[in-house]
């Protein structure tokens, strides 16, 4: 990594709250695959593995942060909040809270396709980001980095009611923990017009499928919803 490289990192370290004793880590999270193969001689890689690594550490420290902080919570009800606060959004939205986009590596590609605002690659480079804090340092540094980035979240999911839209709630859960969204469709109805029963089927990938039952598609999709999250809950 050149001076030039290296001073404009210093943007951002300033912002962490984390001193790297190797500032390499840092510049491979950065670093998007894009990059790495348009300059293989420039680099020593991508940041995919380090976000693989700080999706694990992020889980680990928002489930810390969370048991902390909802004592009278049960696992199904921590497992929705850490759903509701890790996702692709939340973490992007952090993401340009730090300014991540500005100091990222991307490749031409990526960078004429307005890469640096993308959901996607910013989301993965914060959990790289945490994944580099990590083995730099190890859980005490990682876990004190979560704590500042997610306070806020955290303290404004509090406010709002644990159970909350079963639709909303599960599409939060099955991009979390699966990468996958939730499909719904008509299975059936049933009864006279007038009075009509909905029959939904919803499925997520191969993982599950449910039905659910009401008197419109939408009292009916949120059946399906409420029972899929539910059974997510006892596996």
């Amino acid at each position: 990594m050149d001076k030039e490289r290296i001073r404009t990192l210093e943007g951002l370290l300033e912002v962490l709250g984390h001193t790297f004793d190797d500032v390499d880590l840092l510049d491979l999270s950065l670093t998007h695959g894009s990059y790495a193969n348009e300059n293989p001689d420039l680099v020593r890689g991508d940041n995919e593995r380090l976000e693989f690594l700080g999706d694990a550490v992020l889980q680990l420290c928002i489930s810390d942060m969370l048991m902390e902080k909802f004592p009278e919570y049960s696992e199904g009800q921590l497992s929705k909040a850490r759903a509701s606060l890790v996702n692709e959004q939340s973490l992007a939205t952090l993401a340009r809270q730090y300014r991540i986009g500005g100091f990222m590596l991307l490749g031409r590609g990526e960078e004429n396709s307005e890469g640096r605002n993308k959901d996607s690659i910013l989301g993965d480079a914060f959990e790289a980001l945490i994944g580099a804090i990590y083995l730099d340092g190890g859980y005490k540094p990682a876990l004190g980095f979560v704590r500042r980035a997610f306070q806020s979240p955290v303290d404004e999911w509090a406010q709002k009611p644990v159970y909350r839209d079963y639709k909303s709630l599960l599409q939060e859960t099955s991009q979390s923990q699966f990468r996958e969204i939730p499909h719904y469709r008509i299975a059936g109805t049933s009864g006279p017009d007038h009075d009509k029963i909905f029959e939904i089927e919803l499925s997520i990938g191969d993982i599950v499928s449910t039905r659910g039952t009401g008197k419109s598609k939408k009292e009916a999709e949120q059946d399906a919803a409420r029972k899929t999250l539910e059974k997510l809950d006892k596996t």
